[in-house]
């Protein structure tokens, strides 16, 4: 991989992490409904949700600079590469939003990890 392909791969795990932090946090800021589960009033809240609009501007990015990544190197490398974006959300959710992870999921996300290196480094 170049090193714009780097760049860009690394620029869109940042931009997916964001994203799903965003729509996250979005969520849990909504009120909550009284009564039964009414889609109208729930699409009405996520309207007016900035942190949704914002991951949807998140993901907006991602997609070009997703594209440009594709123009510039074979998805078999960069799809594996982009599975980092997995990692990403795991240690976001830990940091930023307090979650609790268990062992077993951060030895998955090591496993994730280490796929990637397989797959993205080179031999020497």
């Amino acid at each position: 991989m170049t090193f714009t392909v780097i760049v860009l791969v690394a620029f869109s795990i940042v931009l997916d992490v964001i994203g799903q932090l965003c729509f996250k946090l979005g969520l849990d800021r909504l009120p909550e409904l009284e009564g039964r589960f009414r889609l109208n009033a729930f699409w009405g809240q996520v309207f007016n949700a900035p942190l949704l609009w914002c991951g949807i501007g998140a993901y907006t990015i991602e997609f070009f600079v997703w594209l440009e990544a594709l123009s510039r190197a074979p998805l078999s490398l960069l799809f594996p590469a982009a599975a980092l974006a997995y990692c990403g959300v795991v240690l976001a959710g830990k940091l930023i939003l307090g979650e609790t992870v268990s062992r077993r999921r951060w030895l998955g996300t090591l496993v994730i990890t280490a796929g990637v290196m397989l797959v993205c480094v080179p031999y020497a």
